[in-house]
């Protein structure tokens, strides 16, 4: 999490879930990044986390019922529900989601998310049977449609000893979606993003296929980046191994030409395009139905081009921003330059992939921008996350402009 929380007022409902002891780092994470919170417990929730756990951790006395000793002449639930600029249950039980569902104010939690005007968040974890039931989905989506903002449960092995929907999903993945929320006043709140990130393949046989080195994390962190900022991000993703990013709205593809398709569909309603997939430029003719067993002697393949996507994007642009990215191993700013100028870009990022620290699989990276008025920004060994950030702030820059 690296949002500067300071001056943000956050109050964290937790109700009675085995998941309850994520809610501390929850408080953790966010008290850390600058924020005031504030905790209530509902009864069932301290028959799994304590009170004084939470007083320690978020710096603040703990609600837990309606019926305290007074020690200040402010109704308690209405002097919460007025401070928070956001509140967030985690976990929301089914039980707390069908009180809401239907407006009770029984207890702490439920009437003072009864009396805010401030943004909601829920994060449902629970059984999974007791999240498909369809009353569950009803008093869900009726809660969505009030606008409330719900975070996904995902899945994996839960506490009941089933596998499925159902676990909360771990904290840092629960403030991301709330950073986008607070990130919503940014310049970006109402562009619609498109990024591509990660590699294509080129099938050989059912189990072959043509590759590159491409991990997707430049990209990946490209679209989260976005997303915080407030846009309606989309990815559209070549082979990676990770995890769709949140807040981002994710299609899978595998070879280039599905690429092509996904980004086409997208790209007429979009504000920028921000292509950093390492698409295979070549196929192969013909696709083998079965695998091709092995045999004596050598073996050779026929491969013909693949569409050019950027180039696609480029004839096409009306209106859009387009990020482009060149990894070369050698004449870097003259292929960068001469990309840049063919596919029609308004900027490039350009980077030596043989360079230390600017491969495909690290963390970080080291790249120039180059741009049509042929100014040249240059970044050192960084964070891919800190160049996304750069990245975005050059197509917020350009959205700008073309708005005034």
């Amino acid at each position: 999490m690296d949002m500067d929380w300071k001056g943000k007022t956050v109050l964290l409902g937790v109700s009675g879930g085995i998941a309850a002891y994520k809610a501390v780092e929850i408080a953790s994470r966010m008290r850390k990044a600058g924020a005031e919170v504030h905790v209530i417990l509902t009864r069932a929730a301290q028959e799994f986390v304590t009170e004084l756990t939470f007083r320690e951790i978020s710096g603040n006395p703990v609600n837990t019922g309606m019926w305290e000793k007074v020690t200040h002449w402010n109704v308690e639930h209405i002097a919460l529900a007025r401070m928070a600029d956001l509140v967030l249950v985690a976990p929301a039980t089914a039980n707390l989601i069908a009180k809401l569902a239907v407006g009770m104010a029984d207890d702490m939690l439920t009437t003072t998310i009864l009396a805010t005007h401030a943004p909601i968040f829920l994060a449902p974890a629970m059984n999974s049977n007791m999240f498909r039931n369809p009353v569950t989905q009803k008093n869900i989506k009726d809660l969505q449609d009030r606008g409330m903002e719900i975070i996904p449960p995902s899945s994996g092995h839960l506490a009941c000893g089933a596998d499925g929907v159902g676990r909360l999903p771990e904290p840092v993945e629960i403030l991301s979606r709330v950073e986008g929320y607070f990130c919503k006043a940014g310049a970006l709140q109402g562009k619609k993003i498109l990024v591509t990130a990660g590699g294509t393949i080129a099938p050989i046989d059912p189990v072959r296929f043509i590759g590159n080195r491409s991990s997707g994390k430049m990209g990946y962190a490209v679209a989260e980046a976005a997303a915080k900022r407030g846009a309606d991000a989309v990815l559209v993703s070549g082979v990676s191994a990770l995890p769709d990013p949140v807040g981002v709205r994710t299609i899978r593809v595998e070879t280039t030409e599905e690429m092509l398709r996904a980004v086409l569909e997208e790209f007429p309603d979009s504000d920028a395009v921000i292509k950093a997939a390492a698409v295979a430029d070549y196929r192969v003719k013909q696709v083998a139905g079965q695998k091709i067993k092995k045999s004596e002697g050598d073996w050779s393949i026929e491969l013909v081009r693949n569409p050019d996507i950027l180039h696609t994007l480029g004839q096409q642009k009306t209106h859009q921003v387009l990020v482009g990215f060149a990894a070369e191993t050698q004449n870097l700013m003259e292929y960068a330059k001469r990309k840049l100028e063919k596919k029609n870009l308004d900027f490039i990022v350009a980077n030596d992939v043989t360079a230390p620290g600017a491969g495909f699989q690290g963390e970080t990276n080291i790249a120039r921008m180059i741009f049509r008025d042929g100014k040249v920004e240059e970044y050192p060994l960084m964070q891919k996350t800190e160049l996304a950030a750069a990245i975005l702030d050059h197509v917020e820059r350009l959205l700008g402009a073309g708005m005034e």
